[in-house]
């Protein structure tokens, strides 16, 4: 909802809209580097996720209290700021807890509980816009309760097993990077290209209000997306682990090309609903997989400085993938945005294919 509320409530413009999620989520990505290398240094990954998701819970208020697009922009910042300290750690929990022909498994059943979760959220907001005017600003504070309930559940219900290592190396260093492998850096660059075209959300959320879905309905549009990508996610993973990541990847970014091809094309509230549902299917068929084809090419002591590597590669292009999405709306079309991330993630898929090549 905060997309809209920067433009309903603050009358935010969309270049203003693309610079705050650009600033917050390169923020996120930069960040889950060194957050991953430091958990790998230390040999201790829980208290770094407490610390990610703790800060996230309680800056939401800020939203609430907002008066201006700069105070959005704060709030935002350290939205994200709690995410680029926890995502790392906590990916990083997951391969170190999990056997090498489950992994694929076991992202997917992470990635279809965290959306399962995530499909309440929708659900109360549409109830709570109906009930209270569109309260934005009500629904910003108790957004702040589920938050809270999950930091104690954190740190109470997860036993991590401590990993400290007798003489700790610096993992950012060279001689420690190298021993990641070429395919590796290869996936590296296949998400640098893809992301590059992968601006926020807000702008399907603005597209989806443009083409005549209601303030109060728009959060069941991501219900759509949320059911289709809980239900794939899991069953993505098991298929991944017994016939290989790349071909699964590879399909989900071609969905991704052809749904930012209907959001540019779409001229009926139908159709947006289709496009959510298949973009459900893209995030379940990739973002699991992609975590665990990651997984399965680096050493233990690793983890958690390749899966911030990988968040500093989105980062790099996240703040002009939002800015470029803006300008290329405000300036040529609402079809422009779409169209460049489709192209690109074409680029992505060819880039991909050969690699899979390759290794044939």
């Amino acid at each position: 909802m905060l997309p809209l509320f920067l433009v309903s409530v603050l009358g935010a413009n969309l270049v203003t809209v693309g610079t705050i999620e650009g600033i917050a989520e390169s923020t996120a990505s930069i960040l889950k580097i060194f957050s991953g290398a430091l958990s790998d240094y230390l040999g201790k990954r829980k208290e770094l996720a407490i610390a990610g998701y703790g800060l996230s819970a309680l800056v939401i208020p800020i939203f609430a209290l907002a008066n201006s697009p700069f105070w959005v922009l704060v709030g935002r910042f350290g939205d994200r700021l709690g995410k680029g300290i926890r995502v790392a750690p906590r990916n990083a929990i997951i391969a170190d807890a999990t056997p090498p022909q489950q992994r694929g498994a076991a992202y997917g059943l992470r990635q279809s509980l965290d959306t399962i979760g995530a499909a309440l959220g929708p659900l109360i907001a549409v109830g709570l816009m109906y009930v209270s005017g569109q309260n934005f600003r009500l629904l910003f504070c108790l957004a702040t309760i589920p938050g809270m309930i999950a930091v104690s559940l954190l740190i109470f219900g997860i036993k991590e097993k401590s990993s400290i290592q007798q003489n700790p190396q610096n993992p950012l260093q060279w001689r420690s990077l190298k021993d990641l492998d070429r395919s590796y850096w290869i996936l590296l660059a296949v998400v640098l290209i893809f992301n590059l075209g992968n601006s926020s959300d807000a702008f399907l959320l603005l597209r989806s209000q443009q083409v005549g879905i209601s303030d109060t309905f728009i959060p069941l549009a991501f219900m759509v997306m949320i059911f289709t990508y809980s239900l794939s996610a899991y069953p993505a993973g098991v298929i991944s682990d017994r016939l290989g990541r790349y071909g699964l990847i590879l399909a989900g970014f071609i969905i991704y090309a052809l749904v930012y091809l209907g959001f540019a094309l779409a001229q009926s509230p139908w159709q947006i609903w289709s496009l959510f549902a298949c973009y459900g299917l893209y995030l379940g068929m990739s973002k699991g997989v992609l975590l665990a084809a990651i997984g399965d090419r680096i050493p233990a002591e690793l983890r958690g400085t390749a899966f911030g590597a990988i968040a500093l590669a989105t980062g790099i292009v996240m703040f002009p993938a939002n800015l470029i999405a803006g300008l290329l709306w405000e300036n040529i079309s609402y079809q422009a945005p779409f169209l460049f991330g489709s192209v690109l993630s074409i680029l992505a898929v060819l880039l991909l294919a050969v690699e899979m090549k390759f290794r044939d």
